[in-house]
């Protein structure tokens, strides 16, 4: 580890950077990020700022509109407006590592905008070794609501524009000249499983796969978010059609387990490697 990021490994081998203090303009909503992450045989499986979306950031935690502060980065989605340029973004700032090493990390962080903590962060990730092909990648975040106020999440979705209610866990995901392929344990394609819940999710890539898992039942709740066609990603929906409060002093927790895979798995395999994971 040095000062800005932290080295994690599987198997004795590098498979991902935690890079915790980023230094990145105001507009892409700093905060800290996993890039790249790679499978057990060094195929990379993030990427950061690409061209299409500068503000995706390999994997982490990103919430477009707390209390209408920016915490996802880029344009803000304003009812009868549509995508806006606003001086709004928020920042998730580094305070400490509580545990660091190649194994994963606890880490402590700060949710701020306006010169205000709105959300204390508790974010741990555990490094799971599961096969000679697959290891896991087990990401918990923990808000915490340290204003004497209720706090409100939204999405795009829950401000008008519909399909959008991305917010949570975020997983950029490798482009390559071909989509890659998506799907759960009872559909198939993006349109099939996106804005759906579903205890698992693959997404495979022609030489690599990505099965995401929700870890709690509050996690398996949410609908995921999918693209496949625009851009590959993966992620979780807080605020899928309505807005999510969180208590002054009340926690918000999810856990989601993302298998990463050498080659191309099909169902039954993808299944198998999700639960392990999850149970490991």
């Amino acid at each position: 580890m040095n000062d800005t990021s932290l080295v994690l490994s599987a198997a004795g081998r590098p498979v991902g950077r935690h890079v915790h203090r980023p230094e990145l303009p105001d507009r892409l909503s700093p905060r800290p990020y996993l890039h790249p992450v790679t499978t057990l045989a060094g195929t990379p499986v993030t990427e950061l700022s690409p061209a299409d979306h500068a503000h995706h950031l390999g994997v982490g935690v990103a919430v477009p509109d707390v209390e209408g502060h920016d915490f996802w980065g880029g344009r803000t989605y304003v009812r009868d407006q549509g995508p806006t340029e606003l001086d709004n973004h928020g920042a998730q700032r580094h305070a400490t590592f509580r545990e660091a090493g190649p194994g994963g990390f606890v880490e402590d962080l700060r949710w701020t905008a306006a010169g205000s903590d709105l959300l204390a962060e508790r974010r741990t990730v555990a490094v799971v070794e599961l096969t000679y092909a697959a290891w896991a990648l087990d990401f918990t975040f923990a808000l915490t609501n340290i204003t004497a106020r209720t706090l409100s999440l939204g999405s795009p979705a829950t401000n008008g524009r519909p399909g959008a209610g991305y917010g949570g866990f975020f997983w950029r995901a490798r482009k390559e000249p071909d989509a890659p392929r998506v799907f759960t344990a009872g559909a198939e394609g993006e349109d099939a499983v996106h804005a759906r819940p579903a205890d698992w999710l693959a997404l495979a890539g022609a030489n690599w796969t990505l099965v995401f898992a929700g870890a709690t039942e509050d996690t398996r709740r949410d609908p995921w978010f999918v693209r496949t066609a625009q851009y590959p990603g993966v992620g979780s929906s807080l605020a899928h059609r309505d807005r999510l409060t969180v208590a002054a002093g009340d926690t918000l927790v999810r856990r989601i387990v993302t298998v990463v895979a050498d080659g191309t798995l099909d169902r039954a395999g993808a299944a198998a490697l999700a639960r392990e994971a999850v149970s490991t």
